[in-house]
């Protein structure tokens, strides 16, 4: 588990592919690796990856097909820059919100400007995603823990501080840039939990409309 609060910006030193999937080294910049160790998590853009090789300032993980073809991390080559954050433990302080490194889908930048100091982001998610996102409520976005200003069908709107800026990749940011997204976890299981019975039933994934009003909710 993380908190969205990123901790360093690393760098992509090199992607080894290997039999079908990749092995990444990161250059982890500020992230204290020397308490780190071997099968530790650590979150790569949020995604949670295990350290499988920790040598200085760098740490390899491997990437599975799965991750590959889910997240942003095949899009990226040597340089790239990413955000990163070590596993929560009982003593850390809970800044942002509960962050399990799993990705929900990939969300692409449509518009970002400044307002005041701060800019202003919006981004498009998958579809299917849309109804875990609320107004004001929190998301994850290439492993940061921001607070949803806006939503309008699948197109939700952020405000990023000067300092979210400077300690994040977000500063880089253009219009068409893709990015991990989770959305909240408490979101995904208050889903499951109105579905009661109708969980175990392989024809019924989701909460929609006429769920709703077959079962009272409503009128």
């Amino acid at each position: 588990m993380f908190t969205g609060i990123i901790q360093a910006i690393g760098e992509i030193e090199q992607l080894q592919p290997r039999d079908g999937d990749v092995r990444v080294a990161v250059r982890a910049g500020k992230l204290r690796l020397s308490e780190a160790s071997i099968g530790d998590s650590i979150a790569v853009n949020g995604i949670c990856l295990t350290a499988v090789a920790i040598e200085g300032n760098r740490f390899m993980a491997d990437l599975s097909r799965e991750t590959l073809s889910l997240t942003t991390l095949g899009d990226l080559n040597s340089g790239a820059r990413v955000n990163l954050e070590t596993a929560l433990t009982l003593s850390t302080p809970l800044g942002g919100h509960l962050v399990s490194g799993h990705i929900d889908g990939v969300g692409t930048v449509l518009d970002i400007h400044q307002d005041g100091r701060s800019w202003r982001l919006q981004i498009h998610a998958p579809g299917e995603l849309a109804r875990y996102i609320a107004h004001k409520g929190s998301i994850c976005v290439d492993g940061a823990s921001l607070t949803v200003n806006e939503i309008k069908g699948s197109v939700f709107d952020l405000n990023i501080v000067p300092h979210t800026l400077e300690e994040t990749i977000i500063g880089g940011y253009r219009t068409g840039t893709r990015v991990n997204l989770e959305v909240d976890l408490i979101a995904r299981y208050l889903e499951r939990l109105v579905l009661g019975e109708q969980a175990g039933n392989h024809e019924v994934s989701a909460i929609t409309e006429e769920f709703l009003r077959r079962h009272g909710y409503l009128r």
